[in-house]
Order: structure tokens, then sequence, then C-alpha cells
């Protein structure tokens, strides 16, 4: 399949990467060029600009950080959804508002263009592994023509429904539920440091009898080794999905108070410098205010 692949961060990279290793024609490009670099000894054309790797792209990935990201790709002067041919299909694996992947769909709606919303769950080395969960949204005959690239990107896909926000939305929501697990972790490991605890004893307890999934074990080892670089997920993007999923539920009028209070666990961690950590660091706040700053 001819996939132009635009946003080559640590998640774009690693898709990207098993897309060319499954034997599909990338056209690549990223704003930091050098990123590009190494896809030309893939196999992968190198595109200038984000129009070129759309110009004649049968399926167009975006994988970019933010709404302005994105908005800046597809909307600008000389845009993407321009130089996307008709009939052609643009997947969106960013984390991004609801609002903007109506606006998406809306878009390429009246260009004659497909839209599909497919968010993901998993950090850098599961989609290096391409065993991320995918969550689609959009047209049922959309994302059949998608089970192709799916199929090589992830270890299992989730349809949303026919309107692709839906998959945004849950995006945000299963964000925010991992930042929950985030903060109680964090606690609870202040806690159990405090009461003599073993960090490493406590986690294998944890994780192996009542929690035994992922986003525990993940995070619950980050936590107890209190080892939050390099950063898989920077600070910076878990407190943007925290917004985003805030916005949302204010339209939605839904009152999130969890998700408040992570906001200003955020802020906290931003304001004293975390902003190149992982978005666990959120972690290091409920040591510091343990007073267990000098004893990790």
């Amino acid at each position: 399949m001819k996939v132009g692949f635009i946003g080559l961060g640590n998640m774009g990279s690693a898709i990207a990467r098993n897309l060319i290793k499954a034997g599909h024609n990338l056209t690549v490009y990223n704003r930091t060029q050098n990123r590009t670099e190494p896809f030309a000894s893939l196999g992968a054309r190198i595109a200038g600009t984000a129009s070129e790797a759309a110009a004649d792209a049968e399926v167009l990935i975006t994988m970019l950080a933010d709404d302005a990201a994105v908005e800046g790709v597809i909307f600008a002067p000389g845009n993407v959804i321009q130089a996307l041919p008709a009939g052609a299909l643009h997947i969106s694996m960013s984390t991004i508002s609801v609002a903007l992947s109506r606006r998406l769909a809306e878009a390429h709606r009246e260009r004659k263009q497909h839209y599909v919303a497919a968010t993901v769950f998993g950090r850098p080395d599961v989609a290096a592994a391409g065993k991320l969960f995918i969550v689609a949204g959009g047209p049922s005959e959309s994302i059949e023509h998608c089970q192709l690239l799916f199929e090589v990107i992830g270890q299992r896909t989730f349809t949303a429904g026919e309107e692709a926000h839906a998959a945004n939305a849950i995006k945000l929501a299963g964000n925010f539920i991992i930042t929950t697990v985030i903060e109680s972790l964090a606690e609870t490991f202040a806690f159990g440091r405090k009461s003599g605890v073993d960090p490493r004893t406590f986690l294998d307890i944890l994780t192996n009898s009542l929690f035994p999934g992922p986003v525990y074990q993940t995070y619950g080892k980050i936590i107890a080794s209190d080892n939050f670089e390099p950063a898989g997920f920077k600070l910076p993007l878990g407190f943007k999905d925290n917004r985003l999923l805030l916005a949302a539920a204010e339209e939605a009028a839904v009152p999130m108070p969890m998700a408040s209070l992570v906001h200003d666990r955020f802020v906290t961690a931003l304001a004293r410098g975390l902003g190149e950590s992982d978005w666990a660091a959120i972690a290091r706040l409920s040591y510091q205010d343990a007073g267990l700053r000098g004893q990790i």
C-alpha cells in the first residue's frame, strides 16, 4: 500500500519502521529533517514537505504531538488536505481533542476524502514490537480498508463506532485512568517507603495479586525505582492530554474531579522542572510531600 507518513517521533518512527518491514511503500516527512535520514536506508522516500508526503498516497498517517501540530500540517497554507487525492484516506493516530477530530472528519468529507481516527495504547517499546492496542473510529468500510496496516502496527484493533471522534474520547479517557493509577501508585509507594516496606517487595506483591495488569506493572516498576528518565512519554504530553480531557468533559457537562486533581499535579511537576521527565514523574511529588526527597 502507498502510505504517506507524517510525524517521526518515538512512536511514529517505530510504527513507520514496522510498516516498511511489512512491505508497504512509505513516503515519510518530519518537521525536523534529520529524523527522516535513517528511513532512506530502509527504502522509504523522503518528502521535503508534508504536502509532498500526501500527494500520491492511498493512505496518509499522521502521528503528531498535539492539536497545533496536526492543524499546522492539515490546514495551514500549502496544506495536506489540499494535496491528498480524492478517495484517499487519512488515519490520524495522534492524541488530539475531540473537537479537532470532528473538524477533520468534516473537512475530509467535503473534499471527498476518508478519515479514520486510530488512537493507540502503548509506549514506544510496545510500538516497536508491533503490539499496540488500536482504537479505530470512523465508517466501517474505511476501518476495514486500514486493517492491513493495523495488523502490522498492533496486536488488536477495537472499533469505537462510526463517528471518528469516539476513538479520541476513548483515548483521552484511557490516558486519564493511567494518570490516576500513577497518582495512586505514587501515594502508595510513598506510604510503603515510610512504613519500612522495600519498594521491590511492595511492587512484586501488588502486581502479582490484586493488580496484575500492564499499567500497574509498567508504572509500578518506574515509580518503585524512581526511574523517570529517559522519558518514554514526556510529562508535558501527559499534561496536554489531561487538558484535552477536561475540555471535552466541560463541553459534555461531565464533572471529573480526579482529572482536576491530576491537572494540578502536572502543573506542580512542570513548575519544579520535570518537563523532560516521563509523565510518571508526578510520583516524585508524593515522595517529596512525604519528606522522602533525600532517601530515594
